[in-house]
């Protein structure tokens, strides 16, 4: 069956989501996972949106984090300080699914500048709520396109916390949630230590290698000892997934 490497890195992401019950949806390439695991994996999956929606069934897939679609048949719809604080603040998002321009070798992202601060190359977004999700959600998934430019030894500006320096750092700040737990891209996955808190290479898509992966990460990369290959997308799962994006804008 023919995939693209960004179908896989989206059922992949979708695939991640078994077993959780709510779940708040970044920006950009989130939408679709969270989305497609609703319709798979995930058929309970509880879809938090920062507009200020929760519990979305979406008929189709939103085009932002803000489309009107997320309402029609939503469990509830409010303004959006009240989603963090009656949500978020109280600790009742088993997952945070973020995007990212720069990650770094910890898992902390950014998503305001490329290049320096006071005079960018690029203005990004900026943070969201993706500071706040976090910090606060009981796990972070992260999915993002693999490349030099994206995977950085340091980042231009940090934006959302991971595990900061690595190692004890995270826990210093008290914080409740459990941070980063994987990375998804369209080469390979990627988990984190649960000591050093540093990035291991866990999965390979099939055709890549090390050498290829390590090629477009900026840091000499550890690798999982038992190091798998990452399962194709069935027939049932790419079906949803087409249908889902028609246009092919995350395909």
């Amino acid at each position: 069956m023919h995939y693209t490497a960004s179908e896989l890195m989206i059922v992949a992401a979708a695939r991640a989501l078994a077993g959780a019950r709510v779940v708040f949806v970044g920006v950009g390439l989130p939408n679709i996972a969270c989305n497609l695991a609703q319709r798979t994996v995930a058929p309970a999956l509880e879809l938090v949106y920062e507009a200020g929606v929760y519990g979305a069934r979406p008929a189709r897939l939103p085009l932002s984090v803000g489309d009107p679609t997320l309402v029609s048949g939503a469990l509830a719809a409010m303004p959006m300080g009240q989603l963090f604080q009656y949500y978020l603040q109280r600790g009742l998002i088993d997952v945070g699914f973020l995007g990212a321009a720069q990650i770094d070798r910890f898992g902390n992202l950014n998503s305001t500048v490329i290049g320096d601060y006071h005079r960018p190359k690029v203005r990004l977004p900026g943070s969201g709520g993706a500071c706040e999700i976090a910090l606060l959600a009981r796990r972070i998934l992260v999915i993002c396109r693999l490349s030099r430019r994206t995977f950085v030894e340091k980042l231009d500006f940090q934006t959302t916390p991971g595990f900061l320096s690595g190692g004890e750092s995270r826990a210093a700040l008290n914080a409740p949630g459990g941070g980063p737990e994987a990375v998804i891209t369209d080469r390979a996955i990627f988990r984190f230590d649960p000591t050093t808190r540093e990035m291991l290479l866990t999965s390979l898509h099939p055709g890549a290698t090390v050498e290829a992966v390590q090629a477009q990460v900026g840091w000499p990369l550890r690798i999982a000892d038992a190091l798998v290959e990452t399962p194709p997308p069935s027939e049932a799962e790419m079906a949803i997934l087409h249908e889902l994006d028609r246009l092919g804008r995350f395909r």
